[in-house]
């Protein structure tokens, strides 16, 4: 196939499909200046502790000293300086178009829902609230940032963000499988799929005989052989070139 007919073909795809299941990675966010921690040039490359200090493990350890290390990590994200790219917003584009969209995202940052997609499924949670692990309580980004180490309220546990740690378990893999059940198209945007089990995702795809799929990242992953249609390419680049054919 031709490189320029593969962009074609990926956009009659999406426009002929009924129920599109999207799955995204850290790469859907770069394009909006956050930075990818999991390809090989990302932090998490640089420094493997990372992978220690953001682990429920040691937040049971080490409360105040997680919540420390966990603003410092996730400086950016925290922050909010952040929005919405032209993927986030290809994607609500293609929910407008009358036809039934989910996202599948490994983001916690929330740009989907602020882009306005109506059906997010944040399969590692989201840095936009955080609960009471004694008694359950939940709490806002806002007032997470107003202090060091965010206790509750009511009971004055150490708060444990909702996003999903190392060591905690996965809770949203079936409903991810249940929407790509229901879905007569994968796409697949932004993500090395190294990170189980998230990457069955395309496994339980590829059983579905009536899904069609596609990737489209800037490098080769190990799963690409799993896809109907794979594209490496600049991701916000190819999005644009998509969009202009639909």
């Amino acid at each position: 196939m031709e490189y320029n007919s593969i962009h074609e073909t990926i956009a009659l795809h999406l426009k002929s499909a009924e129920n599109i299941a999207v799955l995204t990675g850290a790469g859907v966010s770069t394009a909006s200046g956050i930075p990818d921690f999991r390809s090989s040039e990302g932090l998490w490359a640089e420094d493997q502790s990372r992978e220690f200090y953001m682990s429920t493990d040691y937040f049971f350890h080490d409360p105040e000293d997680f919540w420390k290390k966990y603003k410092a990590i996730f400086r950016m994200k925290l922050l909010k300086n952040y929005r919405p790219n032209v993927v986030h917003e290809f994607i609500q584009k293609l929910e407008n178009h009358e036809r039934g969209v989910s996202v599948i995202t490994q983001n916690v940052d929330g740009l989907h829902t602020l882009a306005g997609s109506s059906n997010v499924l944040e399969y590692h949670g989201t840095l936009n609230r955080s609960s009471c692990p004694n008694c359950g309580r939940s709490f806002s980004l806002e007032e997470v940032m107003k202090v060091q180490v965010p206790k509750c309220d009511s009971c004055g546990h150490v708060l444990k963000p909702d996003v999903l740690l190392f060591g905690d378990m996965i809770t949203a893999h079936d409903e991810a499988e249940a929407m790509i059940n229901k879905a007569d198209l994968l796409l697949v945007m932004g993500t090395s799929l190294l990170v189980t089990p998230f990457n069955l995702l395309p496994y339980y795809a590829l059983d579905q005989q009536q899904t069609t799929s596609v990737i489209i990242n800037n490098e080769p992953t190990d799963k690409d052989h799993l896809f109907d249609y794979v594209l490496h390419e600049n991701l916000t680049e190819a999005i644009e070139r998509i969009d202009q054919m639909m």
